[in-house]
């Protein structure tokens, strides 16, 4: 083999070569070593645990065994320091004085670690101790052989080829030996000599932990003898008032000595306490008479739930032992104490009237949970002769109340800091109460969710009643008055739920109805919701929250202030996502903050500033019977000051130790049960980097965002565990809904890595600043999972950016020559990562890095492996010198670290980059590395688990599942080649023998269905509601349905809506990856938004069977200038276009037309640099924009056609005949983005010819796209002429609004036409339908601070919301009230600010209504003068702001601000976004940021008048099944 190139070192496994022999006779498994260079045998065992490996390394009970660690990443928070001792001379963090496995297996090992208390690395600790260790291995497919097989003999070899032992010497096996003997102490010790009373511990293995527990905490003398200690003899003449038995290694039998010295103490009379533990438990049984066995492969881990069957209460429990007691062979007198909630085994025996009893778990930990320390009270409370308490059940399980009808309130439109995960946990939340026979009614207002879906079946139930109306008191108090439920749930709609819960409660209406809040109660709420309340709890138990003071006023925020020490946080109570929140550093900073977070709140909160500490949070759930778990930790890679919706998140916590990992976890549990919460809350801290010291941030006692990403992440269902809490259920008895087997009060074990990126909108925002603090500002999130924080993380990159090949630096194209990289680096921002890689990649180094960011030097260790790795690459810029030597090796270390074939094209200057990608993927297969298939099954593989719940990682050479086809079916080769005669030949490639029936071979080989991806501006719910729609239909008629996505805040990504879920990345690379290894029929591409949509061209080339409408076809309507090409050939009107080839030509072509013109670039979703161009500057600069995001696609200019009407033409067709269609008008002009416009349905104030021409004009595009499948074309309407604008060959976001509306769905139809069966068009008479549907768009610019609050061609809205009535205008005021729009009250002033005279002229007798009305109109210079002399109306004028402090007496933002204003109208010219400042934009940016009712478009103003005229702002309660009927009457 040629030498190794030092260039070549980052691809380079380190270490030698070592290899696990097994006793099975299978192949050797294959690994590097990181500990001592030499041999190990032993018995290879197991353990669950994702801390505490210096803990578990040292315990005694692991003598001689080899021990695999399930969690993927060992060694990140190093080794302490062995040389610290406590008061009795122990060293302060270890089990014992010396390592007692034989040999250590782990997948991964960070040869970096970080940690305040880390002394030296694990591999120098395993090498100062002689202990082997062995890395790269399949811990998982090891672990699932265990759990089949049983504890296997393995003989653990570093560098086998110079190995000289012989077969026959290749195992031994340690429980031959005297294992308890080898590990016991050889002397009597006496630790606590002043203390009483005085206790003997028999040393069989004793950890520790169980000396300083007894020692330090229960101040016994504790005399520690030999475990052949003959008691009886007493040769050392101790004095002793009670008897204690300790864990150890090896088979009980071994012990007669010990067994005997029990014997001789159960006799005495009166008889003195025994307590046992682990080995003890066993010994105290044989010792009564009772046998013990050897169990399959042992119970070792930290979350083995135990039941004591005193109580039925369940407690989390560490293990470490593999005999168990036969509790059959208990003689009389002894029972049972303690049962293991999942297999069953005994844990634990008692005597019936004497004080002797033993556990089989650890209560002492170290590592793991303490709940069970009160056995220690309890043992040493009979030695001291206390009076025992009683222990007895609660009752509370007989007490059960029975509900029949519940009301779930949902969370409305989605916003920041509120998004798609209370669709899923709504979802969740409704399965979870009809599985329970309880009529659920629902008031949701978001048309695009999924819970909102009326469609019901067995696998996917639905609520009884959905009510689309305003998420306000007295609606909801209307609704309840009407259905009479006896119960409500407000914990799972987000604030605007818990805070419509809170004011009815508080009012006594809900009492005065009769109705129970289920799960936590109002008052528990308000503790966590008040800070004031809050900390005094927390003080209550000794616990403490951060320096925080709440404030009515400003002067009050500023003493808290200089109380606390600039700087600080500022935050209004009762917001949601830290809305109304940032940091001030002195007096000036706050007074601004405080103004504006007073306009959300009456109250704020004045904190201390932690940022750079750690940030934490824990997912806790609590029954009523108060067992209580941890499902999830999760650690924020950026350090406090992050809002941690803004933050990369990790799960489980990287850099915690076992003491940090429990001291948290037993706050946690301490903090719920005080406060009394009933299901799921979370708790977040702030821990300082550098001690154990921390502080409680805060406690949501509501599922959050955090509850739907750790449901994902764990697949624990917690939305759904919590509804069955909240019924009076307990968690002992709810199943594990993954094994199906095990119970739900356990704490999931992950052997996996999961990182949460956010995704950010802000570009979309003029003057928005992209700085991230402690008001969440992000849209969206994604969800990686793997077996590597490098896999993980360069995985999240391309998911929460397809552009991205994978974490980036310089080659991101996010990072700013203009900012100097330092700035770039110590200001948290949306694009900080891809500064913080280029500074790695630029040689900066992790410390100087550190230093600037505060971010943990164990994940900028990583992200510097990554940065290594690509400067290997880039400087060898060739791939067969990349992959000369060690090619199989090297093509996996990239992998194992998450680089892409696309990345490692780039790097080899293989272009253009998809046949570079194409090439290295070809490489890669034939050096056999392929992806494996992973299973999440909540335990690690200790437990089997039928999970349909799936990701892919190079960490592994095991799949966990088997595919059914050993190839997919297959387009041939040519499919996409660009002729107007492309046509697709499809030939099956995986048959011995042709199948018949077509049909029936695709439902058996299943279909792909490609998720939304991560939820941002313009691919919303909406794209989940389509995807989930399909996988329903799929399933209906018989397919097997194969879902890949990677937002965790979908009901898609919800493992029981396919038959496989793939939580992974929708990359060409990885969706082949897929569709290979399942062997699939096809993949739909058209349900979720444009991401899998922009996929369709590169699968289809790849040989892909695309269903549905070709890729060719796609590729058509996508393309500008082939559309346009197209409308022109079928003589179908648009707009005049030209494709831009320079921009001379394109300023020639809009002086030819006229401005204003519309730059549109190819290929992109909610019109992304799509801008209204008004002269010749404004279009050179969007033509650079457009050009920058359409990469190498088409640009095209447009005609902008002022005053026309948008028109929304959804559709299905199949073979180029449309089945169904729905036509909906958008109120507001053209000019507004489709997703932000105000969409009434059925369309109310077209002409019939306008229709027609619509109708046709559709028909001829299905037909010459030969569309099959769902389809969405925007029209313009100017009188009676219609012109195209765009073509959609996918679901558009109106999709689910259509399908509810007309209650028949679009989806389904669309999904059986794309798996060619046969479809009957639904039967659709508008005629018929005496009602309308308005859909109204939901902002967030209160949260986007500097942002414009008006509409433009570009989409700004967040989400939507629709509402019904028998009126188009009282629909479209329930729709607007949806949105959290605020009503002005009777005589309040309104202040009317509109640009141009036809706009005031159209506004005109809806300002007569408002004035009629008795509103107080107010209007700037030109409004008000224009008002009072063409109608007379009595208006007061204001003047307009100049600038932002232009604020003084009669001017338009002194009324905004302290005059009462509650309503403001105004009207901008035209609907382009200027850059510069205007009056108009100060006085919209007032409004929002004063929290007044704010309205940008004519049209809507005049629509509100209206209504408002009407008093249709009170409206009768009816859900939709009423309307429906309407419609069926």
């Amino acid at each position: 083999m040629a030498a190794v190139s030092n260039d070549f070192d980052a691809l380079e496994s380190k270490g030698e070569i070592a290899h696990l022999y097994l006793a099975d006779g299978s192949a050797p498994i294959t690994g590097r070593s990181f500990g001592a260079n030499t041999s190990a045998k032993g018995e290879v065992v197991f353990n669950t645990g994702m801390v505490g490996y210096p803990e578990a390394l040292t315990d005694p009970s692991y003598r001689g065994q080899i021990l695999v660690l399930t969690f993927p990443l060992i060694g990140n928070y190093g080794v302490p320091d062995e040389g610290i001792k406590d008061a009795y001379g122990l060293p302060e963090y270890f089990e014992s004085n010396q390592i007692h496995i034989a040999g250590l297996v782990v997948s991964s090992y960070s040869w970096e670690h970080s940690h305040w208390a880390a002394h030296k690395s694990l591999a120098k600790w395993l090498k100062d101790n002689n202990i082997p260790g062995i890395y790269g291995v399949d811990t998982r497919a090891l672990t699932m052989k265990i759990r089949s097989i049983g504890a296997l003999l393995g003989n653990l070899v570093v560098n086998p080829s110079a190995s000289t032992e012989s077969e026959s010497d290749m195992f031994s096996d340690p429980n031959k030996r005297h294992l308890a003997k080898e590990v016991s102490t050889k002397e009597v010790k006496v630790y606590g000599e002043q203390n009483t009373p005085s206790i003997i511990a028999y040393d069989c293995g004793m950890k520790f932990n169980i000396i300083r527990y007894f020692v330090d905490t229960h101040k016994v003398k504790l005399t520690v003898v030999p475990y052949d200690y003959d008691l009886e003899a007493n040769p050392a003449n101790i004095q002793w008032d009670g008897l204690f038995l300790s864990n150890g290694p090896g088979d009980p039998g071994m012990c007669p000595e010990t067994i005997k010295s029990i014997q001789y103490a159960l006799k005495l009379e009166p008889p003195r306490p025994i307590f046992g533990i682990c080995l003890g438990n066993q010994l105290l049984a044989l010792a009564a008479g009772a046998k013990t066995y050897k169990l399959k492969y042992g119970n070792r881990g930290m979350n083995q739930p135990c039941i004591d069957l005193r109580t039925g209460r369940c407690y989390i429990t560490p293990q470490n032992h593999g005999f168990a007691v036969d509790t059959k062979s208990l003689p009389k007198d002894w029972k049972q104490l303690f049962m293991n909630a999942n297999d069953l085994t005994n844990e634990g025996i008692v005597h019936v009237n004497k004080p002797f009893f033993s556990v089989q778990f650890h209560p002492e930990a170290s590592g793991g949970p303490l709940d069970t320390a009160f056995l220690f009270d309890k043992f040493v409370g009979h030695v001291r002769k206390e009076t025992q308490p009683l222990v007895l059940q609660d009752g509370l399980s007989f007490m059960k109340k029975t509900y029949k009808k519940v009301l779930l309130v949902g969370s409305g439109g989605l916003s920041i800091g509120q998004a798609g995960e209370f669709d899923y946990s709504g979802s969740q939340c409704i399965k979870a109460l009809k599985e329970e026979g309880i009529e659920v009614i629902l008031i949701n207002p978001n048309i695009a969710t999924v819970q909102t879906s009326s469609e019901k079946s067995e696998a996917t139930p639905a609520a009884d009643k959905v009510y689309f109306l305003p998420i306000r008191p007295h609606v909801v108090m209307d609704i309840i008055r009407k259905e009479k439920p006896d119960g409500i749930i407000v914990s799972m709609g987000g604030q605007t739920a818990l805070n419509v819960g809170v004011e009815l409660w508080n009012s006594g209406e809900l009492q005065k109805e009769g109705v129970e809040v289920l799960g936590t109660q109002i008052p528990a709420i308000e503790a966590t919701e008040d800070r004031e309340i809050f900390s005094q709890k927390l003080a209550e138990i000794g616990e403490s929250i951060a320096l925080s003071y709440s404030a009515t006023n400003i002067d009050e925020a500023l003493k808290a202030a200089n109380k606390i020490g600039y700087p600080i946080l500022v935050r209004a109570a009762f917001a949601l996502g830290g809305l109304g929140s940032g940091f001030a550093a002195d007096d000036e900073e706050l007074k601004e903050l405080a103004a504006k977070a007073f306009a959300t709140s009456n109250q704020i909160l004045i904190d201390q500033d932690l940022r750079g500490w750690k940030e934490l949070e824990y997912e806790v759930v609590r029954d009523s019977s108060d067992n209580c778990i941890t499902v999830c930790n999760m650690e924020n890679f950026d350090p406090l000051g992050v809002h941690t919706g803004d933050s990369i998140v990790v799960a489980p916590s990287q850099t915690l130790t076992n003491r940090e990992y429990f001291m948290l976890r037993k706050t946690a549990l301490k903090v719920v049960r005080h406060l009394g919460i009933v299901g799921e809350c979370n708790i977040q801290y702030a821990l300082n980097p550098k001690s154990e010291k921390y502080c409680i941030i805060e406690v949501n006692a509501r599922l959050s965002r955090s509850s739907a990403l750790a449901s994902k992440a764990t697949g624990y269902p917690l939305a759904y565990v919590a509804t069955k809490l909240s019924l009076g259920k307990d968690l002992v008895t709810i199943r594990n809904s993954v094994t199906k087997t095990t119970t739900a009060c356990f704490e999931p074990s992950l052997d996996y890595c999961v990182l949460k990126m956010p995704r950010w909108d802000l570009k979309k925002f003029n003057r928005v600043s992209n700085k991230l603090g402690s008001s969440m500002l992000s849209v969206g999130e994604v969800m990686a999972i793997g077996r590597t924080f490098e896999e993980v993380m360069q995985k999240a990159c391309r998911m929460v950016n397809p552009a991205l090949d994978g974490i980036e630096g310089a080659g991101s194209g996010l990072t700013s020559d203009e900012v100097p990289l330092e700035d770039q680096l110590k200001i948290p921002t949306d694009t900080r990562l891809f500064a913080v890689q280029r500074a790695l990649e630029e040689g900066w180094g992790v410390d100087k890095v550190h230093d600037l960011t505060k971010i943990d030097k164990w994940f900028l260790s990583k992200l510097q492996n990554i940065a290594s790795m690509r400067n290997a690459l880039v400087k060898s810029g060739n791939l067969e010198k990349s992959f000369a030597d060690n090619a199989a090796d090297r093509m996996r270390t990239l992998k194992i670290a998450g680089f892409s074939d696309r990345q490692i094209a780039n790097y080899s200057n293989l272009l253009p980059l998809q046949q570079g990608a194409a090439q290295v993927r070809a490489l890669r297969k034939s050096l056999g590395v392929v992806p494996c298939v992973k299973q999440i099954d909540t335990l690690a593989a200790e437990f089997p688990a039928n999970t349909n719940y799936l990701y892919m990682t190079y960490s592994g050479d095991h799949d966990d599942v088997s595919s059914s086809f050993d190839s997919p079916v297959m387009d041939s080769g040519d499919a996409f080649t660009p002729r107007k005669s492309f046509e697709t030949r499809v030939r099956s490639v995986s048959m011995a023998e042709k199948r018949h029936d077509a049909v029936q071979e695709s439902k058996d080989r299943g279909v792909v269905v490609l998720g939304c991806g991560a939820y941002c501006i313009g691919s919303s719910v909406e794209f989940d509601w389509c995807a989930v729609s399909a996988v329903r239909q799929l399933r209906k008629d018989g397919f097997k349905s194969i879902i890949i996505n990677y937002n965790p805040e979908t009901v898609s990504t919800d493992y029981d809506e396919s038959e496989r879920l793939y939580f992974e990345e929708m990359s060409l690379e990885r969706v082949l990856d897929i569709y290979e290894r399942e062997g699939a029929a096809g993949v739909v591409v058209s349900v979720g938004g444009q991401i899998p949509n922009n996929l369709a061209g590169p699968l289809a080339e790849s040989g892909a069977h695309i269903l549905g409408t070709k890729a060719r076809d796609i590729e058509r309507a996508e393309d500008r200038k082939q559309f346009s090409d197209m409308l022109d050939d079928l003589g179908v009107k648009q707009p005049q276009w030209s494709v831009l080839s320079s921009k001379d030509e394109a300023v020639e072509f809009s002086n030819k037309v006229g401005f204003p013109v519309l730059v549109r670039p190819s290929f992109v979703l909610s019109g992304a640099a799509m801008r209204v161009a008004s002269d010749e500057t404004e279009l050179r600069n969007f033509l650079d924009l457009a050009a920058d995001v359409a990469d190498d696609k088409p640009v095209v200019v447009t005609k902008f056609i002022l005053g026309a009407k948008e028109i929304e033409f959804d559709g299905v067709a199949s073979n180029g005949k449309i089945l169904n269609y729905a036509i909906g008008e958008h109120l507001e002009n053209a000019g507004v983005h489709s997703g932000d416009a105000t969409v009434i349905l059925p369309a109310q104030k077209l002409y019939v010819g306008t229709i027609r021409q619509i109708k046709k004009a559709a028909a001829a595009i299905a037909k010459a796209l030969n569309i099959t499948g769902p389809f969405n074309i925007q029209f313009m309407g100017i009188e009676n002429d219609v012109l195209v604008i765009e073509c959609n060959l996918r679901a558009s976001r109106t999709f689910p609004f259509v399908s509810k509306t007309l209650q028949a769905n679009f989806i389904s139809l669309a999904t059986r036409a794309m798996c060619g069966l046969h479809v009957t068009p639904y039967n659709i008479s508008l005629l018929d339908i005496d009602y309308v549907c308005v859909k109204a768009p939901m902002f967030s610019f209160t949260r986007l601070r500097g942002a414009d609050p008006t509409l433009g061609v570009e989409m700004a809205s967040t989400g939507e919301v629709a509402c019904f009535g028998d009126d188009a205008h009282g629909a479209f005021l329930q729709a607007l009230l949806a949105t959290g729009f605020k009503l002005p009250k009777a005589g309040a002033p309104v202040l009317l600010s509109i640009a141009s005279d036809p706009f005031r002229r159209e506004f005109a007798s809806a300002a007569k209504t408002l004035s009629k009305m008795g509103f107080k109109l107010l209007g700037t210079p030109g409004t008000a003068s224009f008002y009072k002399e063409h109608y007379g109306l009595e208006i007061t004028e204001v003047t307009k702001p100049a600038d932002k402090g232009d604020d003084g007496p009669g001017s338009a933002l002194d009324a905004i601000k302290e005059g009462g204003v509650e309503l403001v109208i105004n009207i901008s010219e035209g609907t382009t976004r200027k850059d510069e400042i205007t009056a108009g934009y100060l006085v919209r940016r007032a409004a929002v940021d004063f929290g007044i009712g704010l309205i940008t478009n004519v049209k809507c103003a005049v629509w509100l008048a209206i209504a408002m005229g009407k008093g249709m702002e009170k409206f009768k309660a009816k859900s939709i099944s009423e309307f429906y009927s309407l419609h069926r009457d």
